[in-house]
């Protein structure tokens, strides 16, 4: 399921730096604190680096100076007393800043953008884990990003047992966000899984396998989106 047939990856590789030249792919990254997702976001980029790529790495919330300065008040322990309204519109804030500022030319550049989480993640924290309401969020959602939505979302899918059991070995010190109940975090579980029920650019993957085969299946369902677009655009030019 998850491995690309030689020959379909030799045209991938063949045509691959054309195809991604001037063409635009938007992707996030997706999962409870602890799943490890950002580890496999920095794998694909120097996947990508390896081959030649030109690619851009962004975070929310952050990544503009506006953006991190959101980032701050909303991670701060010792804001405990932020409304569930207030965190909400914080992180729509930074977003529409990164959308605006960094995402969109890049993408317009012909670079392939890789977002450690996006519009996804306030849908599950703060719509399934907070209880807000999603009509409310989704349309709060598209206005922040234009409408932008990736190609492609990588879910890094943890029990929450699990969760706990990384919390536990690494002793970090928890931010704002990290220091939610189990239940809240069975919410957000929940809420991520029926999120990739019904939106096709999800692919989920079990995030206790090993660094090295998750990174794998990752690389393969990218190569398998770009050679399904390259046959795309070959069909378009033959028309």
């Amino acid at each position: 399921m998850y491995r690309i047939a030689q020959d379909i990856e030799k045209c991938y590789f063949n045509y691959r730096k054309n195809f991604i030249s001037g063409t635009m792919l938007f992707i996030t990254f997706e999962g409870l604190d602890f799943s490890g997702k950002t580890t496999q976001l920095q794998l694909l980029a120097q996947r990508l680096e390896g081959e030649g790529i030109s690619y851009l790495i962004v975070r929310e919330p952050g990544g503009t100076k506006i953006g991190e300065k959101i980032r701050a008040i909303l991670l701060d322990a010792d804001n405990r007393e932020l409304t569930v309204a207030s965190e909400l519109f914080l992180f729509e804030a930074s977003r529409s800043q990164l959308v605006e500022e960094v995402i969109k030319p890049a993408l317009d550049r012909g670079t392939v953008v890789l977002c450690d989480r996006y519009f996804d993640s306030t849908t599950a924290y703060q719509g399934y884990g907070r209880g807000l309401s999603l009509e409310l969020i989704k349309a709060i959602n598209r206005f922040a990003t234009a409408g932008l939505e990736p190609h492609i979302t990588f879910f890094i899918d943890i029990p929450v047992e699990e969760l706990e059991n990384r919390i536990q070995r690494t002793h970090s010190i928890r931010d704002r966000m990290e220091l939610n109940e189990r239940e809240f975090y069975d919410r957000v579980r929940k809420g991520y899984l029926e999120l990739a029920y019904s939106e096709k650019r999800f692919r989920v993957l079990n995030g206790v396998l090993s660094i090295n085969e998750l990174h794998s299946r990752i690389w393969d369902e990218v190569c398998h989106f770009i050679s399904v677009n390259i046959s795309k655009t070959s069909a378009v030019k033959k028309l």
